[in-house]
């Protein structure tokens, strides 16, 4: 069970988790892809991002951007098809865009009150800056993979998380949609877990990789971790 008097601080993975990521991705990929001739289902799309991005990310660092358009291009060297160079940035220039889940300001807002909240994204400092205004609150720390040059699953974005956030690791609560990208790291350096399983009730992992770990909890949204932990406290 875990004690939310304990902690001062939230660390929140931001795409999947606050923002609706995967409706974002296949509203941006699938009319491009009919264009190409290209009809697949929303699964298979998600499934065949999560591996280009994830293959994509373990190589040496490059801007969320250009991680976006090559995975567009990997797209189009499995399915024959050759995209010109503004759909290989359309992937990319919608994420200004993609919304948070329903749920998402209300419950910041709401942990704001309780809580330091930070982000620690893949994503580069300019496209956050869109979110950011989206999800309506100030973070105290935001973290992104341009800043620090390495991408999630990386240690290295969660150490720098921990150097900065300046607490001991048992007073920060990491907050995620992905098991891949961040409940696995964030629990090999101790961090307390929570898994928000947007995806409950569906087939597949979406737009992340197949992997399996025990997180502290798991909640299927952001209202129920704000609701589950004030009624904590009462």
């Amino acid at each position: 069970m875990i004690n939310f008097e304990q902690y001062k601080v939230l660390t929140f993975d931001c795409y999947g988790t606050l923002i609706d990521w995967e409706n974002g991705i296949l509203t941006a990929l699938k009319p491009l892809l009919f264009v190409h001739g290209i009809n697949l289902n929303d699964d298979q799309i998600l499934e065949k991002f999560a591996k280009f991005e994830a293959d994509i990310q373990k190589k040496e660092y490059i801007k969320y951007k250009e991680v976006l358009s090559r995975v567009y291009q990997k797209f189009g060297e499995q399915f024959a098809f050759e995209p010109d160079s503004k759909e290989l940035y359309s992937l990319a220039d919608s994420i200004k865009n993609w919304l948070p889940f329903p749920d998402t300001v209300e419950a910041l807002q709401s942990l704001k009150k309780k809580y330091k909240l930070a982000i620690i994204s893949n994503v580069d400092d300019d496209l956050f800056a869109f979110s950011a205004q989206h999800l309506k609150v100030e973070f105290d720390w935001i973290i992104t993979a341009e800043q620090v040059k390495s991408y999630k699953p990386s240690i290295n974005n969660f150490r720098v998380a921990i150097e900065r956030i300046d607490l001991p690791i048992e007073q920060i609560l990491h907050v995620a949609c992905s098991i891949y990208h961040d409940i696995i790291p964030a629990k090999s350096l101790g961090l307390s877990t929570i898994w928000v399983n947007r995806r409950a009730g569906q087939a597949g992992t979406g737009a992340t990789l197949p992997v399996v770990a025990q997180p502290d909890l798991e909640v299927p949204d952001l209202q129920t971790l704000e609701s589950g932990i004030y009624s904590s406290l009462t």
